[in-house]
């Protein structure tokens, strides 16, 4: 069982679940490693989460060998190493402005049980958000018997891993082990890629489905409808993890009580923050009290029990869906600035220290 380490948030009595392994990242541009990061969906679902005061538990397993401090404790498996991936970026781009990337589980920790949740149950919210294999289709049931809405990022079901060197490979969602549970969840995520492996209309049946679209923002699918979100313009340094604060923030803003579009456009919000960073986001909680006062101000809904006063999740357009988009825009601006200076301070710093050092040996 996983406790965390932390007493959850004072001004939130929300209580979520979330379950992924933590990773050791090692980046690899053109051959040469450009950076060592905290990885795991898990990782950059807290961050977005903790930034807005939302209370949950997490429960993920590492190696003894696990080199980040963390808010939220793992499991430390002492007979396994921290599941680590190597993702590999090529320089050229091709005709769509993509770049090519091979990501490898190079080692992998122990699977999540259901025996690893926590005995209580109740959650008002669960993200199952695996990355390499950890979650299993018993684990997923079980958090579905625990929480009353559910959210799947669909890496934790369909990836698969090259016998011989980790490569990372998908399967059809059909022949996951996880499909016969879909009428039970209630939002899948999935990268435009990853779409390509679900029957998107056959889906769109069983649960609402929200696929990211990178710098074209999000679109969102369900019963009757679909809807296109806008994007928020971000300069790239690092695309680990956007889909993950994505979700992070989709989900934060439902449970929060955002209508759909709002919800879908905080995710936006968040991953354009993350791509513009190398590892997850540093998201200092003190810097987003104007988008926490921001998503109080548009509460329409309450959540996970929308039906209890017959009404249901609003997947209409709120009229004031572009201030809000306007509002985040500034708060990402105002974020981004201070986040900068903060880097700019450290790094003027360390070469203080560098260059009193230098001064000492010449002494």
């Amino acid at each position: 069982m996983v406790r965390d380490t932390k007493s959850p948030p004072q001004n939130s009595n929300l209580r979520g679940l979330i379950v992924g392994n933590y990773c050791h990242d090692v980046l690899i541009h053109d051959g040469l490693v450009v950076g060592e990061t905290l990885g795991g969906a898990a990782s950059f679902v807290s961050a977005v989460l903790d930034a807005l005061s939302i209370s949950y538990r997490l429960v993920a397993k590492v190696g003894s060998d696990f080199a980040y401090a963390t808010n939220h404790r793992p499991t430390v498996v002492s007979t396994s190493k921290t599941t680590l991936f190597h993702a590999y970026f090529d320089s050229e781009v091709d005709a769509f402005g993509h770049q090519d990337r091979v990501l490898k589980r190079v080692c992998a920790c122990d699977p999540i049980r259901p025996s690893d949740l926590p005995a209580s149950v109740g959650f008002d919210f669960g993200m199952a958000v695996g990355v390499g294999g950890e979650i299993l289709p018993e684990t997923l049931e079980r958090m579905i018997d625990m929480c009353d809405t559910v959210f799947v990022d669909i890496q934790a079901l369909i990836r698969t891993f090259d016998v011989g060197d980790g490569t990372v490979k998908l399967v059809g969602l059909k022949d996951s082990g996880f499909f016969h549970l879909l009428p039970r969840i209630g939002f899948l995520k999935a990268s435009a890629d990853e779409a390509f492996f679900i029957d998107l209309d056959e889906v769109r049946q069983r649960c609402c489905v929200v696929v990211t679209h990178g710098k074209d923002g999000c679109k969102v699918y369900w019963k009757e409808g679909e809807m296109q979100i806008d994007p928020f313009i971000a300069n790239q340094v690092d695309p680990t993890g956007a889909g993950d604060s994505f979700l992070g923030g989709f989900a934060a803003g439902l449970v929060q009580g955002l209508a759909v579009p709002d919800a879908a456009l905080l995710g936006n919000f968040f991953g354009s923050l993350t791509v513009a960073q190398m590892g997850p986001p540093k998201l200092d909680m003190r810097l987003f009290q104007m988008v926490k006062d921001e998503m109080h101000q548009r509460r329409i809904q309450d959540f996970p029990h929308p039906e209890e006063d017959g009404d249901e999740l609003s997947f209409e357009k709120p009229p004031d869906h572009q201030q809000f988009y306007a509002s985040l825009e500034t708060a990402k601006s105002i974020i981004m600035n201070q986040i900068q200076e903060s880097e700019w301070n450290l790094l003027s710093s360390t070469k203080a220290i560098e260059q009193n050092s230098i001064k000492t040996k010449l002494c």
